[in-house]
């Protein structure tokens, strides 16, 4: 049973309900922090059920500019530190640049980007004081290549990529440890939010609770970076020998639309699979 406290975002669905899943399982209270609180409530109760651990909710739209300050204010509320910050809410938006309104763009980079930096920021000196703590940031495969068709979103995992690497050197001989998590195409609600529901990534999805204990062994053992899946691991090696033109192109097909005929795998097929085998 782990006695460091963790904060998730974006718990409420996706690959952050299942880091929750993964962190409750090991016994580390928790803070979960999204939107809508009924949700939350929901989960909390069912991990304070199967698991006996603490629990508490925060229901806040991160994308606000003061969101941040207000989680981080909430938290230490009760006086116990957060041991490690998951930084992992986020969205996408399929179609042409130039065909998607900004302010989608807009609310890509304020919950893919500037919640993670204003999070981060509050967080981290505590962390750096106290001499420990783990930092997990959700990127993505997306971060290594260029993405037509969810251009934003790619650029988004760029950023966190990098930043997460430079964070991780500069807080080497601290105690404290960063963290990219790098899933490909997962098995969650994402392809439906971002109009993608269709396309050709969904064919190519794991199971999110796979992607969740890889990201949580990774935070665990203190590595930098994870690629989540031998596929998508073969996918960013490519990106050593192909040019980025073809690794664009390659990155369009995944997001073209396909014909129902050719849709064999649905969405939650991936996810209730290996949750018959939990």
């Amino acid at each position: 049973m782990s006695t460091e406290n963790t904060l998730i975002t974006g718990a409420s669905s996706g690959i952050g309900l299942h880091l929750a899943h993964e962190f409750a399982r090991h016994g580390h209270p928790l803070i979960l922090v999204a939107p809508v609180e009924s949700e939350l409530q929901k989960i909390a109760a069912e991990f304070r059920r199967d698991h006996g651990i603490d629990v508490r909710v925060i229901a806040k739209d991160l994308r606000e500019p003061n969101a941040a300050q207000e989680v981080y204010d909430e938290a230490h509320s009760s006086g116990a530190p957060i041991d490690i910050l998951v930084n992992n809410a986020g969205h996408g938006q399929r179609g042409k640049f130039w065909e998607i309104p900004i302010e989608i763009d807009i609310s890509m980079i304020e919950l893919n980007i500037l919640a993670y930096l204003r999070l981060t920021k509050l967080v981290l000196p505590d962390l750096v004081e106290h001499g420990r703590g783990r930092i997990l940031n959700t990127a993505s495969v997306a971060g290594f290549e260029p993405g037509p068709l969810q251009a934003v979103y790619h650029a988004t995992k760029a950023f966190v990529l990098s930043w997460s690497e430079a964070l991780s050197t500069e807080l080497e001989d601290t105690g404290v440890t960063v963290t990219a998590l790098c899933p490909g195409p997962t098995d969650t609600d994402f392809f439906e939010k971002a109009d993608a529901g269709d396309t050709r990534a969904v064919q190519h999805t794991m199971a999110p609770q796979e992607v969740a204990k890889i990201g949580y062994d990774a935070l665990m053992d203190g590595k930098r970076v994870v690629v989540a899946g031998a596929v998508n691991k073969a996918m960013v090696f490519s990106r050593h020998i192909m040019p980025a033109a073809a690794q664009a192109r390659m990155n369009e097909k995944m997001y073209e639309r396909i014909p129902e005929e050719d849709q064999k795998v649905q969405r939650g097929d991936r996810e209730r699979e290996a949750a018959m085998k939990e």
